[in-house]
């Protein structure tokens, strides 16, 4: 049995054997391995098949059409460096050679990709770092707010609420939705309503109307008929097919408003859809619904106008809003194509691009629109390297030789030889341009650059600004007595050419000569102008406003150019000297005001101020004898001047002379004729000392007594009532006090004194309301200012009572209790700038007056002490106690 067992029996089979290939037994099939036979229009077994697959035929070409579609061996399935689309070996066996092959495949693909692996890498990973920079993640965007929770102590973090359910008890409880099946009579019953009825109803001729179902009911007064509509009257049923029909009529009525029945085309401004967009496109990533009709809104106005250059333009610039940057891209682009003529899609375009691609997308315009000057100002502005910017401006000046802003930015980029080369080709190409020409003449020589301006004046006759040139020109070469010359023929030759000379503008050019150095010409421009298209009864009041607004506006050359014409004109008007001479005593030297002041005497000597001024600046600067010089001076012009004699007495007394002082005042005495040197029987500083002297030695009836008869002698007087008033509340009589503020407000309505005092004699409660009508009777009086910022300060509203400490002392900066009450404000609750601040300006105000303030200032203690020092001791003397 062992010898016939052939030796392959239990082996597997070789590779690629096929039973009975050797003696032909393959390739062969019989009937069962089939079925029977089938006619090619007999049904298939399945019942439900799809149409086209119901007889055996139409199997058969399915099958046969699939076989096709698995080898595709068209042209236009075929790839130069791929070949074709499919596998041309797909339905062939898969034998040990073919895995082989693969393996092999797979191996060098392996060892290719391993080489790359490192710079694929690299560059995945500075694609995600740059994409993550662009559109950071919501951690990364609060990653420093997080960090700041590790500063957040442990008493913080348990002092946070706890999040309570804010939805309303409807939301938190929701009640599950019932639901109850509909019965068939339901759907029958609508079915019927949906109908078309094509007969009338009996019932509804019956009548003359439709009777309605319902006994007791009413006939409808409308004959033979069914009211139309989506709702039937009596059953409230709706009719869903007519509101679709109502819905498409809507819709129609719409469009047919927005585009033109005949050619299609839209009626509707694009520029409102732009502006409508402006107000939709989130600026903060809003909701996606109003970036969304933002896009469909677009999108609309670029296909009903592809040609409108501002829809491309909002379009990119939305896309780029919500991050999509190469949508952004591609959109522009599209719109180059579809608007190759506008500069604002290529500039929008190159802004949108990188550095390389925006410079081809820039070349690319310039062939497009080769006269576009804003084009090459942004291809220049591409560029980095400077001889690239004028390389590419240079281009530009050859097809655009008269612009000139691209003559100024090819300018700035060169050196000055080169520069000055460069305008003198300018002005030829561009003769209108001033800028040009006063350029170049900066830059040239003295004599050259007076040719060239003498050229420009010649192209440009009409322009002022080459004549103010000229005239700097020669004030900056020395050539002073040139500068009025040329400013008087700038505007002779102005009107001869018919050009109007506005004063307003001309000043201005002057105050910008000021501040650029040119004194002489802004003098000279100022001479000029200062009175063109001004009435004579205005000269004074337009030129002191003038010279106020050269002030405001630091030109202090100006201000002393308006004032020196000024004098010249009104030479005998002491206010305009007055002007001047604070104007110099502000912002000038003490030359210039005592040289102003030496020419003011000589024109006014009966202005005792001027005199005075004039000594007081020779005291201040030391030198004593020039001031008694200019003091007897004032004697000869105003022999009995009150003023001048006691400023000569105090002159002597800070001095230390007090027997010239003495001799002085007993010279006054008899010479000088004034009031306050003869008897004064109804002086009140005479009646309440009186009345102080008795109330002090405790006579209280005897005080009460004078201050009433002071009263009859000197009727409506606030100084009297209020010391009466005080008198009373000093004894301790408030109710009697009272009652005589009540009179005192009565005979003095308009006495600020006496409100001020007035408002702290009332309850706390009552001092708002008493200062309300403090301030209805006199809103501007300084003694009631002050009240109401003391009131504030009692109240501790800082901020309120500084800023009406600044009213005050705004208002009347001459009284010193103002001052006082502000410089002690500042001390408790100020810092220390702003009680500087306060002292310095008390300091320049230099008041004299107040309650407070002349006893201390008169006191013979203080009397050389300064103004400074006089503030401190009056502000420690004041307690607040109101």
């Amino acid at each position: 049995m062992n010898k016939k067992k052939k030796p392959f029996l239990g082996m597997p089979a070789p590779l690629g054997y096929v039973p009975g290939l050797g003696r032909g037994a393959t390739g062969f099939t019989t009937r069962s391995d089939i079925g029977p036979a089938r006619d090619a229009n007999d049904p298939v077994d399945d019942r439900h098949a799809p149409p086209g697959k119901r007889t055996v035929g139409d199997q058969m070409k399915k099958s046969q059409a699939a076989d096709d579609d698995d080898e595709d061996l068209n042209d236009t399935n075929y790839d130069e460096f791929n070949g074709y689309a499919g596998s041309l070996f797909s339905s062939g066996p898969y034998e040990k050679d073919d895995e082989e092959a693969d393996a092999i495949y797979a191996a060098l693909d392996k060892r290719m990709d391993e080489r790359r692996k490192e710079r694929r890498e690299q560059r995945e990973k500075e694609e995600i770092e740059k994409y993550r920079m662009e559109r950071p993640k919501i951690q990364q965007q609060f990653s420093d707010l997080k960090r700041k929770l590790a500063e957040v102590t442990e008493e913080e973090w348990l002092s946070i609420p706890e999040v309570g359910d804010a939805r309303n008890k409807r939301q938190r409880n929701p009640r599950y939705e019932k639901l109850t099946p509909v019965p068939d009579s339901f759907f029958a019953k609508h079915l019927q309503t949906g109908e078309n009825h094509t007969s009338v109803d009996p019932r509804q001729t019956q009548f003359g109307g439709l009777n309605t179902p319902y006994p007791g009911g009413l006939n409808t007064p409308y004959p033979g008929g069914m009211t139309p509509g989506l709702m039937t009257p009596g059953t409230g049923e709706l009719d869903m097919r007519k509101i679709g029909q109502a819905r498409n009529t809507l819709m129609d009525m719409r469009l047919s408003q927005v585009s033109d029945s005949v050619s299609g085309q839209t009626v509707v401004d694009p520029k409102g859809y732009l502006t409508d967009l402006n107000s939709m496109i989130p600026t903060h990533g809003g909701d996606i619904n109003d970036i969304k009709k933002a896009r469909l809104l677009l999108k609309s106005v670029r296909e009903t106008n592809p040609h409108h250059p501002p829809a491309w333009i909002a379009s990119a610039r939305l896309e780029e809003v919500t991050g999509k940057l190469q949508v952004a891209r591609n959109l522009i682009m599209k719109g180059t194509e579809m608007c190759p003529k506008s500069e604002d899609v290529w500039l929008e375009a190159a802004r949108l691009q990188p550095g390389d691609t925006a410079k081809a997308v820039v070349a690319q315009a310039v062939r497009h629109l080769p006269q576009s000057v804003r084009i090459y100002i942004r291809a220049a502005e591409l560029e980095t390297d400077i001889r690239a910017k004028k390389r590419v401006l240079r281009k530009a000046l050859e097809h655009v030789p008269n612009s000139v802003r691209l003559w100024k930015a090819a300018v700035e980029l060169e050196e000055p030889e080169d520069a000055r080369i460069m305008l003198s080709r300018a002005v030829e190409c561009c003769p209108t341009s001033v800028e040009l020409w006063l350029a170049l003449a900066r830059l040239e020589t003295y004599e050259n650059a007076r040719k060239v301006l003498n050229k420009a004046r010649e192209n440009i006759p009409t322009d002022r600004h080459i004549w103010i040139t000229a005239a700097k020109l020669e004030e900056a070469n020395g050539n002073t007595q040139m500068v009025e010359k040329i400013i008087d023929r700038a505007i002779t030759s102005l009107r001869a050419n018919g050009v109007e000379i506005n004063r307003e503008q001309w000043i201005q050019d002057a105050e910008e000569c000021d501040k650029a150095g040119s004194v002489a010409t802004c003098q000279a421009v100022m001479r000029a102008v200062i009175g063109i298209g001004i009435e004579e009864e205005d000269r004074k009041h337009t030129w002191m406003e003038d010279a106020d607004s050269c002030v405001a506006h630091s030109a202090l050359e100006c201000a002393r150019a308006i004032y020196a014409y000024a004098l010249q004109v009104f030479p005998s008007k002491k206010s305009v000297w007055l002007r001047a001479a604070y104007f110099e005593k502000n912002h000038g030297t003490r030359e210039s005001l005592e040289a102003l002041l030496q020419r003011a005497v000589a024109h006014c000597p009966k202005a005792e101020v001027l005199w005075l001024m004039g000594a007081k600046s020779k005291w201040l600067a030391g030198d004593v004898p020039a001031a008694r010089s200019i003091l007897a001076l004032a004697f000869q012009a105003n022999p009995n001047s009150e003023e001048i004699w006691l400023a000569a007495v105090k002159l002597e007394s800070e001095n230390n002379e007090y027997e010239r002082a003495r001799r002085l005042l007993a010279k006054a005495r008899s010479s000088a004729p004034t009031a306050r040197l003869k008897k004064c029987p109804h002086s009140t500083p005479l009646w309440l000392l009186l009345s102080r002297l008795e109330e002090k030695v405790g006579q209280l009836t005897r005080a009460r007594a004078i201050l009433e008869k002071a009263r009859l002698r000197n009727p409506k007087n606030p100084g009297l009532w209020l010391e009466s008033v005080r008198l009373e509340y000093r004894a301790g009589l408030k109710n009697i006090a009272s009652t005589l503020m009540a009179k005192a407000l009565q005979e003095c309505p308009n006495s600020g004194v006496l409100w001020s005092e007035a408002v702290f004699l009332e309850a706390r409660p009552q001092r708002k309301t008493k200062s309300v009508d403090a301030l209805k009777r006199c809103e501007h009086d300084p003694h009631v200012l002050l009240a109401v910022a003391k009131l504030f300060w009692s109240e501790r509203k800082i901020t309120k009572a500084r800023e009406w400490f600044h009213r005050t002392v705004k208002i009347d900066s001459d009284l010193g209790d103002a001052w006082a009450f502000f410089y002690r404000f500042e001390l408790q609750h100020g810092t220390e700038e702003q009680r500087e601040e306060v002292k310095r300006r008390c300091e320049n105000a230099e008041p004299r007056h107040g309650e407070l303030w002349c006893a201390t200032s008169k006191d013979i203690a203080n009397w050389q002490r300064k103004i400074g020092e006089i503030l401190v001791l009056v502000a420690a003397r004041i307690k607040n106690t109101f």
